[in-house]
């Protein structure tokens, strides 16, 4: 049975890592970003979920047209997205970690008293087998 307390063990720890890391603010969290194009004409603004929060748009900018905008825009906005993946460290996306706790809470709920009782029905063959000898 101590394999059982070893692999429960083992997950309550894992799992108590997971919640200390979604809880504390992680050291490369991302904080909202702003880039400039067009001479500063253009800036754009994304949030720290990495969503565009704000686009603004000089006088003089809109004095140079739509076409101007649009590609400043494009330029401000993937410079910006460029600042944020650098800032957090990477370009995947980052795992849902409460859905994987979640998924840890599912195993360790089910596995492990289904581990314990094949634990106990092996201990209880060894016993009749050393017992038979």
């Amino acid at each position: 049975m101590s394999e059982a307390n070893d692999y429960a063990a083992r997950l309550a720890g894992h799992r108590a890592a997971l919640a200390q890391a979604t809880a504390a603010p992680a050291e490369h969290e991302a904080v909202p970003v702003t880039a400039e194009s067009g001479d500063g004409h253009v800036r754009v603004t994304l949030g720290a979920d990495g969503r565009v929060e704000y686009i603004e748009v000089s006088p003089k900018g809109f004095r140079e047209g739509s076409d101007f905008i649009a590609e400043h825009v494009r330029l401000a906005l993937n410079a910006a997205l460029d600042r944020r993946a650098a800032m957090v460290g990477t370009e995947e996306r980052v795992p849902d970690l409460a859905a994987v706790d979640a998924s840890l809470a599912e195993v360790q709920d089910g596995a492990v008293p289904r581990f314990g009782a094949m634990s106990d029905s092996i201990t209880q063959v060894l016993s009749k087998l050393n017992g038979n000898r």
